[in-house]
Parts: C-alpha cells; sequence; structure tokens
C-alpha cells in the first residue's frame, strides 16, 4: 500500500475575480491529486482563500464594503470557478473560518511559549500588494525614481508596535533544509533561497495594529496577525491542528504545497522557521511553478489583457483547457498561452490524433464485428504496438508526472497516439475487411486494447472526456487505475470472448476561434 498524500495550493487572495494564474494552479494540483489517487494513494486536497491583510481592508474601503462582505463574495467566486474546472478538492478552506482562527492563535501560543516573540517597534518598507515587508536594499527603482518590491510593485514607508518573530534564530536549519535534495524545487528557486539566508536573516515584524481586519494576537488584542503568519497556518487547520485527530496523523507533514513562484520566500523561510519553532514537523516538498503570460506579456489590468478562466472554459470546454496548460508550459517555467496556441493544439492532438483515433476503431468494431470483441492471438506486431503504448502509459507518464513534468508525460502519451495511428495505416483494417477479415478483427481489437491504455493514463488531465471514451469501451468504472494498465491482463479477459461495445459518438469535436480572435 502506498502511503496518503497531502497536497495543497496556496490560497488565492480574494480582492478580485480568479484570473488564469489561479485557474493554471490549482488545474495542475488537481492533476496531481487524481494521478495519485489513480496509482492507488488515498489524497487530501486543499486549496481555499487567504481573506485577511490590508490589501482587503483597503479594497473593501474602496468598494464602500465591509472585509467581510467582500471576502464571502470574492471567495464565492473562487468556488464556481474550481466547480467549472472540474476541481477535485477535498476542502476548500477560508482564513475567516473559526476553526482557523482557532489554529492561528494556538501556532501563535506555541511560538511564543518557544521564546520566539517580542514585542518593539516595526520601521522600513512594506508592500501592501505583495502584502510583504523588504529590506532596502531589496528594492528596485521605478520608471519615475520611485522605489518598488522585487517584484516592482509599490511600496510604502511603515512605522508601527509589532511583534517580531525571531527568524534570525533559524538560519542554520533553514540552510539545511534548503540544501535537502527535493524539498524545494525547482532548482533556481532553491539556489535564490539559499542565497536569501546565507546573506542573513532579519527578525519578522507578525503583527499589525494600523488595522483590524485579521486574527487577532493572543494576549494583545489591539494587533492582528501578519497576513502570512495566518494564511500559511491554513495548511494545518485543515487537518485538525491544533486538536490532531484521524486526518492530522495520516495527512501531516504535506507531501506537497504548490505555489507560485512569488511566494517561495514564505513558504521555504518562514513557512519552516514558525513549525520548527511550533515544534511541528516540515512539510515533505515545495515546488514554485512559472507564471503564465498571455502571448509572451504578464497579465495586468492596467494593460487589459487579464483572461477570465471561466470564459475560457465555457468557451473551449474544460477539459481543452487543462490539457493545454498542461502539454503546452513546461511546468516550473514561465509559460505563454493564446486562444489561437489553445484552439490548434487541442485539435491537432486532442481531437485528430486521439480522438479520431478512438472514434473510428470504435465505429469499425461496431460496424464490422457487431460490437462484439472475440477470441484472437496477437501477432508480433501488434505486441510491438501494446509495447509502445504500455511503456507510455505505465512507465514514462507516471514517472513523469510523479516529477511534476507534465508537459514530458504528455508528450510521452501523445507519442503513443501517433504510433497507434500509424499503425492504422500500416495494417489498413478497412482493406483487411475483404483480404483477411479475421486479421482486421487482431488489429482492431489491439487498437481497442491500446485506446483503452491511453484513455486511464491521461485521466489525471482530461477527466471528463477520458471518461467518455472508457464508458464507450465499456470499462468498468472500479477498473480504471494505473494498476489496471497490464494490456496482457487485459486482454487475457478480452479473450475470453463477450465483450460488447455500442455505436460510438465524437468525445474530441474540433474547436473553433471566436470571432473577434479570428479578427
Amino acid at each position: 500500500m502506498l502511503e496518503p498524500y497531502y497536497l495543497t495550493t496556496a490560497i488565492h487572495y480574494p480582492n478580485g475575480k480568479p484570473h488564469i494564474g489561479h485557474a493554471y494552479e490549482t488545474i495542475a494540483a488537481d492533476v496531481i491529486a487524481r494521478f495519485q489517487r489513480l496509482r492507488g494513494r488515498e489524497v487530501r486536497f486543499q486549496t481555499g482563500t487567504d481573506e485577511h491583510g490590508l490589501k482587503m481592508a483597503q479594497k473593501a474601503r474602496e468598494l464602500g464594503m465591509e472585509p467581510r462582505e467582500l471576502a464571502d463574495q470574492m471567495s464565492g467566486h473562487f468556488r464556481d470557478l474550481f466547480d467549472v474546472l472540474n476541481i477535485s478538492y477535498d476542502r476548500f478552506i477560508r482564513t475567516t473560518d473559526a476553526d482557523h482562527h482557532r489554529a492561528s492563535k494556538a501556532i501563535w501560543e506555541r511560538m511564543a511559549a518557544k521564546g520566539d516573540l517580542y514585542l518593539d517597534r516595526y520601521e522600513g518598507w512594506y508592500s501592501v500588494r505583495d502584502e510583504a515587508y523588504y529590506d532596502e536594499k531589496e528594492l528596485v527603482e521605478g520608471e519615475e525614481g520611485e522605489k518598488l518590491s522585487p517584484q516592482r510593485t509599490p511600496v510604502e514607508w511603515t512605522e508601527e508596535e509589532t511583534w517580531f518573530f525571531r527568524l534570525s534564530r533559524y538560519a542554520e536549519p533553514l540552510l539545511e533544509l534548503l540544501r535537502t535534495p527535493g524539498f524545494l524545487e525547482p532548482a533556481s528557486r532553491r539556489n535564490e533561497m539559499i542565497a536569501f539566508v546565507e546573506r542573513g536573516l532579519q527578525d519578522l515584524s507578525v503583527s499589525r495594529t494600523s488595522f483590524d481586519w485579521g486574527v487577532k494576537v493572543p494576549g494583545s488584542e489591539d494587533h492582528v496577525m501578519y497576513v502570512w503568519v495566518d494564511a500559511l497556518t491554513n495548511y494545518i487547520t485543515g487537518l485538525g491542528f491544533p486538536d490532531g485527530g484521524t486526518l492530522w496523523d495520516k495527512f501531516w507533514p504535506a507531501d506537497l504545497h504548490l505555489i507560485g513562484k512569488d511566494i517561495v520566500r514564505f513558504h521555504t523561510i518562514y513557512w519552516p522557521a514558525f513549525l520548527l519553532s511550533a515544534d511541528l514537523p516540515l512539510p515533505k516538498k515545495v515546488f514554485g511553478h512559472g507564471f503564465l503570460l498571455n502571448r509572451g506579456v504578464k497579465e495586468s489590468k492596467s494593460a487589459g489583457n487579464v483572461t477570465d478562466p471561466m470564459e475560457l472554459a465555457q468557451t473551449f470546454g474544460v477539459d481543452a483547457l487543462r490539457y493545454f496548460l498542461m502539454a503546452e508550459v513546461t511546468f516550473g517555467q514561465d509559460g505563454s498561452y493564446s486562444a489561437e496556441a489553445l484552439v490548434n493544439k487541442v485539435n491537432a492532438e486532442l481531437a485528430n490524433s486521439f480522438g479520431n483515433l478512438a472514434q473510428r476503431t470504435l465505429s469499425m468494431i461496431a460496424k464490422n464485428m457487431d460490437g462484439k470483441l472475440e477470441i484472437f492471438e496477437l501477432a508480433s506486431e501488434d505486441e510491438k504496438l501494446l509495447s509502445v503504448v504500455s511503456k507510455a502509459c505505465g512507465e514514462t507518464l507516471p514517472e513523469a508526472f510523479d516529477q511534476l513534468a507534465f508537459s514530458i508525460g504528455i508528450e510521452a502519451w501523445l507519442k503513443a497516439v501517433f504510433a497507434c495511428n500509424a499503425y492504422v495505416d500500416e495494417q489498413a483494417p478497412w482493406a483487411l475487411k475483404k483480404a483477411d477479415p479475421d486479421r482486421m478483427k487482431v488489429v482492431l481489437q489491439t487498437l481497442f486494447i491500446a485506446i483503452r491504455d491511453l484513455a486511464i493514463a491521461i485521466q489525471p488531465v482530461v477527466p471528463e472526456k477520458a471518461a467518455e471514451v472508457l464508458d464507450q469501451l465499456g470499462v468498468a468504472s472500479d477498473r480504471r487505475g494505473y494498476a489496471d494498465l497490464s494490456y496482457r491482463e487485459w486482454f487475457a479477459e478480452l479473450a475470453q470472448g463477450g465483450h460488447v461495445i455500442g455505436k460510438p459518438t465524437p468525445v474530441f469535436p474540433r474547436l473553433e476561434l471566436p470571432e473577434q480572435e479570428v479578427a
């Protein structure tokens, strides 16, 4: 039995409606969760919204709303999007949840008991947009000489009484953690964080008094926790901290925190330090993925190029969007997307290659064999094809997905699809119908087995469409895991005869660009 698996996304900041970046990260996490379930693991998958902090308070004031009213409204948009995108989360957590306030106070009290919190005064630069403190030496100069954060967001000088966390105390254990193989990937992010710690850690301001939208600090009710203390704690709130219990015992420490590259510091320096202070186990891996660019340009409201992922899903289909994002971008690096690229890729690879392969194979079985599979023996060329498919679906794709190399795994899968189409052209079952009908049946049933394996393997990426293919193949719902990919075992069952399929319907229709995109 494989160990249970706990996976989280970053909790998304809901001061605006979700954009394509939120969809990208959450789809990737869902692919991982579905992949691990198909391997036979019990998975706990958590996502949600991060609803406290100055940015939310300011946005609510700007809109003439209470922060809680804004949080309720915007959090609903994220939940609606994730439902549309077929995200199989186990909990959608909100930092306004009562159990989360309790967990945040509990970890604070543990850090206080360790002697890692002290009251002082903070004077320095703060980015409201990043909800982050920056040293003077980290700032960059804007076009008009203004000071900006490393992410080129505005910063403001802040002075207030604050509780500090003794981050400097944890430099050595953090360096040891960061140098641990596999803890932080990709390697470029790891090197950045090691360099950051080696330059010297300053104690961290972990409370605010200039606003009150947040978790109250125990014993200092005029302070609210720094939003990142409260936000990071969500990962243990969802497992029952501080009470423990079945979920805690089974799933902590997390197997993977999946996050954007811009918040790696918070997850690999601040979060492990808080956990070390609280005497809690550390997560096993953090992966900082890249940004998704709109035709190579970073999205922004001012540039007018912000993409609504709900609109994309409704226009092109959920599985088409999921496939494109996972196949097109090398996960971990920045990637670019456009409607044209999505349509071209999905049409070429899903509609023309895999969809057409399944449709014409099943149609020929229905027409020429009355949909009935029969006892048959594989020839060497049939064995060769099934070996290619078996290796791609049962070895290369799972190994790649296990390393979060989705595009590499999908590329191997697609090559197996191409191999099947080449086999069809070489064997020409339409010609065999008259010349050698028995051989035709062997060819079609060999393709039937290959299509089954291909559909099982690609389920994490296109769950709805893969399920439609498997339904048409007549594969039972409890026989769709990665452990069922052995074509020899499946062949032995088919060889008993009696398996019947109906007339197929197309699963992957060709996409068209909307008129405004064509123009």
